[in-house]
């Protein structure tokens, strides 16, 4: 028997690869989706059913991309219609060699969410492994607001049924593979673990031992992002996505072309680390670091003007193509050729953002025209501490409470470490914002160096 976890990592999206006698089954498959065929030609394998457990909001499925190339048949949930695919209901079954996947229907995280339970037929009659979408992860469960805030208690109500009536009668011994592991914004706080199973979470689980009302309340009052760019996820995963055949190929751009971008429909974004933005950049550009892309790129990029990347040496972009593959910016166009040394080689002008270390805050904390400004999740904000007389705006909702910054004070910005400050501290350099100071080591930092943090 065939089985393999795939990790899109930091969007921290598992599919998995199942197969036997010749033929395989994909589950949740990215859009980069090479990686599959790959497997199943190593393996001698045919694939000839793909899964969505949902529709997905975080990324871009795979599925209609790799039935192309294959032929194989995707399959999803029948409660909500989609522009592709066949719909299935409880208790449907299909045959992959000896294995047996067998659809249990899962609502609550979406109307539409199934669970796939595995048995290999040829060993034992008892189920296997569950794949559970977004409705079961390991130490937590999946967000119920995406429906909206008027249908938050009916979802989280739901969820509670699945996973009571579904999935927690399964066997303790069956293992769990969730859609997501920790990082994912599609959980409020999934465990950093590989593999986990029934039973493990029925032991350790909190949210599987509160009842039902403790549930629902615990739910309709969780806090958790969503970022805009989950709507157009949500239409695309619902349409399906258009196909890209294979990764875009990246133009090089010149610094005197670059140049000529300034200021025009065009979005550069310098994917450079905090220290490098600060000590000099390309003006008006946004600053997102490289592993922050997929985080943050959809809080402020659009899909129909070209983005074009600046980094220092243009190292791995296809790595860095794929994340914007993965999100649906089809719209990523090129790079500075060169790097960020091309810009200043030709003469050209640069801005800088002001760096302080925490020693630096605690000597002008009671200044009166400094103005910290904290951007870091709501949630870690409350559960770890702030800085004393911080202000809070989440990095992601910046550009939507500009008004609330006072343009006429040095605005010292500040996170956990300083990549997010340095992100905040770009788009308040790009809205006109000329004194800017990010805090480098952020709240890490700040208590590394002995000072404290206050909790309300």
């Amino acid at each position: 028997m065939l089985f393999e976890k795939i990790k899109s990592e930091i969007l921290a999206h598992n599919s998995y690869i199942v197969g036997a006698g010749g033929e395989a089954a994909v589950i949740d498959p990215r859009r980069d989706c090479l990686i599959y065929a790959q497997i199943a030609e190593r393996e001698n394998m045919k694939i000839t059913k793909i899964f969505e457990t949902h529709k997905n909001e975080d990324y871009v499925v795979g599925s209609r991309e790799l039935a192309r190339p294959t032929g194989a048949e995707i399959l999803h949930g029948a409660r909500e219609e989609f522009g592709f695919g066949t719909g299935v209901r409880e208790g449907d079954t299909f045959r992959v060699g000896s294995l047996e996947l067998e659809v249990i229907e899962t609502p609550g995280h979406t109307v539409e969410s199934i669970s796939l339970l595995l048995r290999d037929r040829s060993v034992s009659d008892d189920p296997l492994m569950a794949f559970t979408g977004d409705a079961l992860f390991a130490g937590d469960v999946g967000r119920t607001d995406l429906a909206g805030e008027h249908r938050r208690q009916e979802m989280s109500q739901m969820l509670y049924a699945s996973l009571h009536e579904e999935l927690l009668p399964l066997p303790d011994g069956v293992i769990v593979c969730p859609a997501h592991g920790a990082g994912s914004v599609c959980g409020g706080n999934i465990s950093d673990r590989e593999f986990t199973t029934i039973g493990y979470e029925k032991a350790t689980n909190r949210l599987l031992s509160m009842d039902e009302e403790e549930f629902v309340e615990y739910k309709v009052n969780e806090k958790i992002y969503e970022p805009p760019y989950f709507e157009m996820m949500r239409r695309l995963n619902r349409e399906g996505p258009p196909l890209i055949y294979n990764l875009p190929h990246l133009r090089p751009y010149s610094a005197r072309e670059i140049r000529s971008l300034l200021g025009k429909k065009a979005q550069i974004v310098d994917i450079r680390s905090p220290t490098s933005y600060a000590g000099g950049h390309i003006p008006g550009t946004l600053n997102i670091w490289r592993e922050g892309l997929p985080l943050y790129m959809g809080y402020y990029l659009n899909y129909e003007d070209p983005i074009v990347l600046v980094d220092d040496f243009n190292l791995d972009l296809d790595s860095v193509v794929r994340h914007f593959v993965r999100l649906g910016y089809d719209n990523i166009a090129g790079y500075l050729a060169g790097g960020f040394a091309a810009w200043f080689k030709q003469g050209e002008s640069i801005e800088r953002v002001g760096t302080w270390s925490p020693p630096d805050l605690a000597e002008h904390l009671e200044d009166p025209s400094v103005w910290v400004l904290d951007v870091r999740n709501i949630n870690h904000r409350e559960e770890e501490g702030h800085i004393r007389g911080s202000h809070h705006i989440y990095v992601g909702h910046l550009e939507e409470h500009l008004a609330e910054v006072p343009a006429d004070k040095q605005i010292v910005v500040h996170c956990d470490v300083g990549y997010k400050g340095s992100l905040a501290a770009s788009i308040l350099k790009k809205r006109g914002f000329s004194n800017v100071t990010n805090l480098l080591g952020g709240t890490i930092g700040w208590e590394a160096a002995n000072y404290s943090l206050v909790r309300d």
